[in-house]
Formats: C-alpha cells, structure tokens, sequence
C-alpha cells in the first residue's frame, strides 16, 4: 500500500490551476491556427485576435480569458494508496483556494440563491474514481458558464438512436449560435443514467482535441457531429465561415433498455485542460 499525502495532491491542484489559468493546450492551438488557415476576413482576423490573446497570456502569465471558471477537478484514485492528512476535499479546494489568490484569477463561484460569492472560488467541483493501481491522476478543467450555460442533457427514446444523438448535439450548438465564444469543443455523453450522462460529457472535454473514440461507431458519431456543427457556418465568434467548432469527443456507457441519455457538454475555444500523475 502507497500513502500519498493529500497535501501533495493540494499542490498538484494548485500547479494544474495556476497552469490551465493562462495556457490553452497545445492541440486547441493548433486547431485555431488551422482554422485560421482556412478563413478570410473578419472570421480570420478574429480567430487572429484569440490566437494573440493566448500568446499574450502565455507571456505575460495572465489569465488567458476573463471567466476563470468554476474548478472542475478529476481525481482517479488507484485503490492501492493510501491517503495521509487532511480530507481529500479540503486538499482540494486548498489548492484552488491558493491558486486563484496567487493567479490574481477572477472569483466566481457563489450561493446559487443568495448570489452571495465564496470569494474564493471554492468549492471545487470533485469526482473521485477509483482505479487500480497506486497512483493517483489529476486533472483540471476550469470551466467558464458561457459555454456551460448553453450544455444541454436529452432523454431520448432508444428508437432515435444514432440520428436522434447527431441531432441533439447540432441543435445544442445551433440553438447556443455565438453565445459560447465558438469556435466551440463539444463534449458528448452518451448513456448511463441522467447524472452519470453528464459526467461522461465533461470528462470527454478532457481528451486531447482531434482524438477519436477507441469504438469505431462512436468514433463515427464524433466525426459527422463535427460536419454536422461546421455546416451551420456560425463560425468564429458568430462571423460566419467554415469552423463553427474544433472538435467533439464523445464517451459512451451502458444504459438501461428504456433509455438513450445524451448530454452534450459545450466548451468556448478557450480550452483549458491539465493534467499531473502523483506517484
């Protein structure tokens, strides 16, 4: 048995925060220099100016986007350590806490009645997963509301099937239009139940942009949702053209014979995604 100290993980929390606070990652990059290959005018100029914008946050160490996000924080917890120290959760947010004191990074989170902020930016949003193993994976997706917003979760009937899944995402990006900041990452959760749907969704705008789904099928899915979106021509920031979105990835589960769960996760083109393992 491994024993890991729960403050090591706050200072993982804390690294991966101060990180994903002020870099895109490096496949949403080259997605938007390859959109901006392939665009004129105002939509190239704009995808241009967010390009810039990445590269002065690079260098300048600033916030890469005013929305900071709220902190969505995966945990995969090898079933081999050991934990030592403070609860997992208080780890957590202590590192998010530090972060977004260090990182001069906007505080966002609040009371959903009271509208009161925490003015910390804690809570965290945590899920633990246990996995084999004895280390522990983390991963940190700040995520702003205004693609958060425009997410959508559809219960179909098992009948829709593939047709009714391609529908649901396109009429989630078509129905958000400019509102999200596209060029947008479109996570899809397919199956499960109604909660767990939307944990698969977040967890697939994890995955590095342009990677497909092991299953040849969902891969399929992935693929003719991306036309699909890019065929509604909203383009970069509403301006019209060829790249309304940069990717979808879509994970899959087991559902119940009565059911078909899609939630679709929407992501802004500022993708923020990092990821440290603990051993």
């Amino acid at each position: 048995m491994k024993r890991i100290s729960t403050q090591e993980i706050s200072n993982c929390v804390y690294r991966l925060a101060r990180k994903a606070g002020i870099t895109l990652t490096p496949s949403c990059l080259n997605a938007l220099q390859t959109a901006k290959a392939q665009e004129t005018g105002a939509t190239a100029f704009a995808l241009d100016t967010l390009l810039k914008n990445a590269q002065t946050a690079r260098t300048e160490q600033m916030p890469v986007c005013q929305d900071t996000g709220m902190s969505v924080v995966l945990v995969e917890l090898g079933q081999e350590v050991a934990l030592t120290g403070a609860p997992l959760s208080e780890a957590v947010n202590g590192g998010v806490r530090r972060a977004y004191e260090d990182g001069y990074f906007r505080k966002s989170v609040c009371d959903p009645l009271t509208r009161e902020n925490t003015g910390d930016n804690t809570p965290a949003h945590l899920h633990v997963e246990l996995v084999a193993g004895d280390k522990v994976k983390i991963t940190f997706l700040p995520k702003g509301f205004g693609s958060e917003n425009m997410s959508r979760l559809y219960m179909l009937t098992p009948a829709e099937g593939k047709e009714g899944i391609l529908r649901a995402i396109a009429d989630t990006v078509k129905t958000a239009g400019s509102r999200p900041c596209p060029p947008v990452y479109v996570g899809v959760g397919i199956g499960g139940t109604f909660d767990g749907c939307a944990l698969l969704a977040k967890k697939a705008l994890t995955r590095e942009l342009g990677s497909r789904n092991p299953r040849a099928d969902v891969a399929e899915i992935e693929e003719e949702a991306l036309k699909r979106i890019n065929a509604l021509s909203i383009g970069c920031q509403g301006f019209g053209g060829n790249t309304t979105a940069i990717g979808v990835s879509c994970e899959i589960a087991p559902t119940h014979i009565a059911g078909l769960p899609v939630a679709v996760n929407i992501q802004c083109h500022c993708v923020r995604c990092e990821s440290e393992v603990i051993s």
